[in-house]
């Protein structure tokens, strides 16, 4: 495709819209009203003479002849906006960083690893929610950065791999002893094997799938979500069957879960990083240790272009090396 003929402006505008998905959020972006980004996008088509966009009810996907062009000008746009961008007065301080991902993740792993920045000067604003919602913000240049619990689709957005967390099926350890008391955990010879927590231990060691899940008929189910989906996951995956339960309790954050079974309310799947200091000291249980136990890889999401904050990098880096600890 030509490019050298089209308008400067106009290119500016095509890719705010490409990286944003939608007009609304490029219009955002620029500072522009969705009106004139419309009529943008409209003169650029015509001077292309090729559909760019397909207009969905919700925003727009690229077209291939969008994504060639966008392969094409990115970088020279984003080098261009450097050069033209003012260098900051001596002793200016940096406009905070907008990070954005789950409430328990950011809590409890995220901003302890970024005290130290924090401590020099770094200011941050963080937000919480859904990885969807907070990804359709960041292409709207809400946020710089977003923790994801799954890989954006498309190519809009830079992601790449921050850590993997490990799903447990946990219980207070007097749910843990009724669940013992429901079994007869047996070796292969028929002698009578020590149960530890719900799983038959022998030489100190758990027994890989142990645990029959009609066991926990009747023991109430703690939740952050009536559909169930990591407790959902977790059954797929462990015991390779469809979980059929009414949650007893939901709570919009996982660590109101936590705290709910560690005093007794019932059983619940929770990320391992979550519950690993409960577990150590005793006052959780973990009912089961499957040998593939289910993994939830999660993303550090960046917002496209220049960056225009030198912190949003200073705090991308800690993030991705403290997680390798994680």
């Amino acid at each position: 495709m030509e490019t050298a003929s089209l308008d400067l402006n106009l290119l500016r505008t095509f890719l705010a819209v490409y990286r944003s998905g939608s007009f609304t959020g490029a219009a955002r972006l620029l500072g522009l009203s969705q009106p004139t980004v419309t009529t943008q996008m409209r003169a650029l088509e015509r001077q292309t003479g090729r559909e760019l966009f397909e207009r969905l009810p919700r925003g727009v996907t690229p077209t291939p002849v969008a994504d060639e062009l966008a392969a094409r000008i990115a970088a020279p746009l984003d080098e261009l906006a450097a050069v033209a961008r003012p260098t900051p007065a001596a002793g200016t301080r940096a406009e905070p960083v907008h990070l954005a991902g789950p409430a328990e993740l950011l809590c409890t792993l995220a901003l302890p690893a970024l005290a130290p920045l924090v401590a020099e000067g770094v200011r941050l604003r963080v937000a919480t929610g859904l990885t969807d919602p907070l990804l359709d913000e960041l292409r709207a240049g809400r946020h710089d950065l977003v923790v994801a619990t799954h890989r954006p689709r498309g190519r809009t957005l830079h992601a790449v791999p921050l850590s993997d967390e490990e799903f447990v099926l946990v219980a207070a350890p007097v749910w843990a002893e009724r669940l013992a008391d429901r079994r007869s955990a047996q070796d292969p010879e028929g002698r009578e094997a020590p149960v530890r927590g719900g799983v038959a231990v022998r030489g100190g060691a758990a027994v890989q799938g142990a645990l029959d899940p009609g066991v926990l008929q009747g023991v109430p189910l703690i939740t952050y979500a009536e559909d169930l989906p990591i407790a959902r996951r977790y059954w797929r995956h462990v015991f390779g069957r469809r979980l059929s339960r009414t949650a007893a309790v939901t709570v919009p954050d996982l660590r109101g879960v936590l705290a709910a079974v560690a005093a007794g309310a019932g059983f619940s799947v929770l990320p391992r990083y979550l519950c690993q200091d409960l577990l150590d000291s005793g006052a959780l249980v973990a009912l089961l240790e499957p040998e593939d136990p289910p993994i939830n890889t999660g993303f550090l999401v960046q917002r496209p272009g220049a960056v225009d904050n030198p912190d949003v990098a200073r705090v991308r880096a800690l993030l991705l090396r403290a997680a390798r600890t994680w």
